[in-house]
């Protein structure tokens, strides 16, 4: 019988530092984060993690060597399990955290999808923007979007450490939420020794979507440093001129406009760096750039005049991409005003190390087999949802005799009422880590069903032109 972390009995009682010791105290740790059908829960992660093949049923589960138990103990494991989930995340700031070679810890924040198309009874399920191959071939698929904040290696290593993950309800502030996210997340860190008052701030790497600014306001409080991509129309101001002897002083100076050169004075700072894989890699620097913010959408209800957050823009450029793709100019913003020349290098590579953040969604999403809602379900069986509000239980399918009927297609629903956004306000409470069992969010089209037409007799052959009844006799 295999574990997925060894038994304390398996080190051995060696002078020598064994890196299994790591692996056996956070395999102890997690059991005490299993306060309620601890023993069932555990050996079920045994079981789901020592599998060698995508995991279709928990039947299956309940089947494997790991999982001593019998079959009604797993499905009450799941049904009235409990997990501690705010120790959890305590175990997990405690274990090892990379730093590159500055000793700074490098965050990389990301957004990925439970896509969940066929189980239209899981509550708040979102449309997720998913990609294609070609151009213009991007879906929006009904899934789960959550939330993740993993710690980049350093070198050519792709492995990450996945610090915490929220489920983003479809009434939620993506930037709020991530914010109070990076928040906790930070703080678990210096409260784990991890970074202390003398330790290099924390880089926060983000991808396009997220308001930087916003971002970087929220987050002042604390050793971080924001550093993200934007889009390729944005306009940006640079600081405001001296105010003159009457009138209104300004807020804002000349504009810096991403699609016209003309609007781009001499950078501050310009590097050239040799890559394998990209060519000749070209980066420039502009200081002190802001975003120009007003009182709508996400800043409405900020007391006062919206901020002025200033930044550093850096653009990228490269010869080629692989495939002979034909590359275009990347634009990164950092929360530093005065990027130097040593720091512009190390920005924008470790911008490109972001992607190593997705690596570990082929081991949560294919290789359990979970991104698969048809897989997961046996024939004559209900889809299996763990996160529902009634439960797992093995009932059929069938609805029971005193079921009422199916709504139709079109009926209106009750939908939850969207809130409007905090504002520039720091935010500080962490969101709802269980699921909200409330009005279920089923994605039914709102058009009316077309009525199926009701048979008729065929009609009756029409008599030759030219004849009549009368004819016909």
């Amino acid at each position: 019988m295999s574990i997925s972390v060894p038994d304390r009995w398996a080190v051995g009682d060696e002078s020598v530092p064994d890196p299994r010791v790591d692996l056996v105290s956070f395999r102890e740790e997690f059991y005490r984060c299993l306060p309620t059908r601890g023993d069932a829960l555990f050996e079920l992660t045994d079981a789901l993690l020592c599998s060698g093949t995508a995991v279709r049923t928990l039947v299956e589960l309940s089947l494997a060597a790991e999982h001593r138990r019998g079959h009604g103990a797993l499905y009450d494991a799941i049904n009235c399990g409990r997990v501690d989930f705010a120790r959890l995340r305590r175990t997990l700031g405690g274990l090892t955290i990379p730093c590159d070679r500055d000793g700074r810890i490098v965050l990389a924040v990301d957004v990925s999808a439970w896509l969940r198309p066929d189980a239209p009874t899981s509550p708040q399920r979102g449309f997720c923007h998913v990609y294609g191959r070609g151009k213009n071939q991007a879906q929006l698929i009904p899934g789960w979007p959550y939330s993740f904040v993993a710690a980049l290696e350093t070198g050519r290593a792709s492995w990450t450490s996945v610090l915490d993950a929220v489920r983003l309800r479809p009434d939620d502030d993506e930037t709020a939420v991530t914010a109070t996210q990076v928040r906790e997340v930070i703080t678990r860190l210096r409260e784990a020794g991890h970074h202390r008052d003398r330790d290099p701030d924390i880089l926060l790497v983000f991808d396009a979507g997220y308001e930087l600014a916003r971002l970087a306001f929220v987050l002042a409080d604390l050793p971080v440093q924001v550093l993200g991509r934007m889009r390729s129309d944005r306009v940006l101001c640079f600081p405001a001129p001296p105010p003159a002897r009457t009138g209104r002083p300004p807020r804002h100076g000349p504009e810096f406009r991403f699609a016209d050169p003309i609007t781009w004075p001499a950078p501050e700072t310009t590097s050239s760096t040799e890559t394998d894989r990209y060519g000749t890699a070209s980066a420039s620097a502009w200081n002190r750039l802001h975003p120009r913010l007003v009182h709508r959408g996400s800043g409405a209800q900020h007391p006062g005049p919206p901020p002025i957050v200033e930044g550093t823009v850096i653009r990228l450029t490269v010869d080629h991409l692989p495939g002979d793709r034909h590359p275009t100019p990347g634009w990164l913003w950092c929360s530093d005003p005065g990027v130097s020349a040593d720091d512009l290098d190390r920005l924008w590579q470790l911008f490109l190390r972001r992607f190593f953040s997705r690596a570990h969604l082929p081991f949560l999403q294919a290789d359990v087999g979970v991104d698969r809602t048809s897989a997961l379900q046996s024939r004559g069986s209900r889809p299996l949802d763990l996160d529902r509000a009634g439960g797992l239980r093995p009932t059929p399918a069938r609805p029971s005799p005193g079921r009422g009927p199916t709504p139709p297609v079109g009926t209106a629903r009750p939908t939850n009422t969207i809130h409007a956004g905090t504002g520039w306000s720091r935010v500080f409470a962490h969101p709802c880590d269980d699921a909200c069992f409330g009005q279920c969010t089923e994605t039914q089209s709102t058009r009316t069903r077309t009525p199926t037409r009701i048979g008729k007799h065929p009609p009756r052959n029409a008599p030759p032109r030219g004849q009549t009844r009368r004819n016909q006799s």
